[in-house]
């Protein structure tokens, strides 16, 4: 347990505490025969149907998949599709593929086993159909697996996020299983430089905008979407409709998780969220820039997570240790021939450091690997906390996000918190 000077502490900041649902599965199986935003329950949409695609959040999501996936199951196989006609198509986006145990610990080994569970490579763009273009310009690139599917469901954990606002919904089809020559727009310097394409707006995003249009340019959409608890326990189910479900779990999820600070304060101490979150320092930037909306300018975010797993994927890996300046990397962004898988993650650690210092806790990097991120790094958040103290003076203010991006912090009146 880390000790805090509590005379500097303005807050902790938390989840409101909910119910969860006592029995999540006989919950869902209730939701599938009245979803929202559909006349007709899940069942009477696969009824005659042949074929069913259903995508799943990766390794890096605490998804209860398992849990979400048996109901479904169950009724595409009570309208009629057997074990062969069902496809699990894990929605990478442009993370690495999930294989061997991996498989077993997003879907039980019961379903690991029994139904065809495959990976979405969004490299390879002959597994992927066009559909023309967006109104943005996006070239838009689907996997062919779910187009062709007769019944298409998308499953997925709302939560805030960086760049689209919130998680799940529309999420899991773009990025999920777009094309890269689609992730070249949607996470492309100018769609990301955007004011609000960061967490918690969902009006006026162009990310969340442009995910739902291309979305739709998939065809019907069924979603399951979960909301969790600090201890990932459920504690709401939205299904249906891609839009109006996904409305209705941001808004539950917008009341349980965001939390305020009445102004900016000197220094930050958060987490990368935990596992499976945590694993790379990749991911770990997400916590970063949940944390980057309460901090001063010249301020410091402390930020403590494992890295169990090193810097991230071979490319983000070779795109930091490559990247002598990173005010250089910036204005290369903005060249029309640039383009290098994972920039749009270095971008977002980029603004963050424009705006506060950034110190490390972790012991899952080698100093090779601290040396390339060019991060200040501190063995315990205590030596930390001590060094952002010196630096910033007897009266520093501190606020606490031990949940880190899972957390949607903001400067506000607690009184109107939601």
């Amino acid at each position: 347990m880390t000790a805090l000077p509590e005379e500097h502490v303005v807050k902790v900041l938390s989840m409101r505490e909910v119910e969860t649902i006592a029995e999540p599965e006989a919950f869902l199986a209730r939701s599938l025969s009245r979803p929202l935003g559909y006349q007709e329950s899940l069942f009477d949409m696969a009824r005659g149907k042949r074929t069913a695609c259903i995508l799943i959040c990766d390794i890096t999501r605490p998804v209860p998949n398992a849990v979400l996936l048996r109901p479904i199951l169950r009724e595409l196989h009570r309208a009629g599709m057997g074990d062969a006609d069902i496809r699990i198509l894990i929605a990478t986006g442009m993370h690495r593929p999930n294989v061997g145990d991996e498989l077993l610990e997003l879907v039980g080994e019961d379903i690991a086993v029994r139904y065809r569970v495959e990976n979405h490579d969004a490299k390879d763009l002959s597994a992927h159909r066009y559909l023309g273009q967006s109104q943005g310009g996006a070239a838009v690139w689907l996997d062919a697996r779910f187009l062709e599917a007769d019944v298409r469901i998308a499953t997925g954990f709302i939560e805030p996020h960086l760049m689209a606002g919130f998680s799940g919904g529309r999420k899991l089809i773009v990025p999920g299983i777009a094309g890269v020559e689609t992730m070249k727009y949607m996470h492309g310097p100018v769609l990301l430089d955007h004011p609000r394409a960061r967490e918690g707006i969902l009006d006026g995003n162009p990310f969340h905008d442009a995910a739902v249009e291309i979305a739709r340019m998939a065809g019907e959409v069924f979603i399951v979407n979960v909301a969790l608890n600090e201890r990932r326990q459920i504690t709401g189910i939205f299904c249906g409709d891609l839009e109006a479900a996904h409305a209705e779990g941001v808004s539950f999820v917008r009341g349980v998780v965001c939390d305020t600070v009445p102004e900016p304060v000197d220094i930050v101490v958060t987490t990368g969220g935990g596992y499976p979150l945590d694993t790379t320092w990749y991911q770990t930037i997400k916590g970063l820039t949940a944390a980057m909306h309460i901090v001063r300018e010249g301020g410091t975010i402390i930020i403590a997570a494992e890295c169990r797993d090193g810097i991230g994927g071979e490319a983000f890996t070779r795109l930091v240790s490559e990247t002598d300046d990173y005010e250089v990397f910036m204005r290369d962004l903005h060249h029309e021939d640039y383009f290098v898988i994972d920039q749009w993650q270095l971008q977002e650690f980029v603004k963050v450091i424009r705006k506060a210092s950034v110190m490390l806790v972790s012991d899952g990097l080698s100093d090779e690997q601290l040396k390339m991120l060019r991060l200040e790094w501190s063995p315990t958040v205590e030596d930390a906390l001590q060094k952002a103290l010196l630096r910033h003076g007897g009266d520093a203010s501190i606020a606490v996000i031990p949940k880190g991006p899972y957390i949607l912090a903001e400067i506000g009146d607690p009184l109107n918190r939601h």
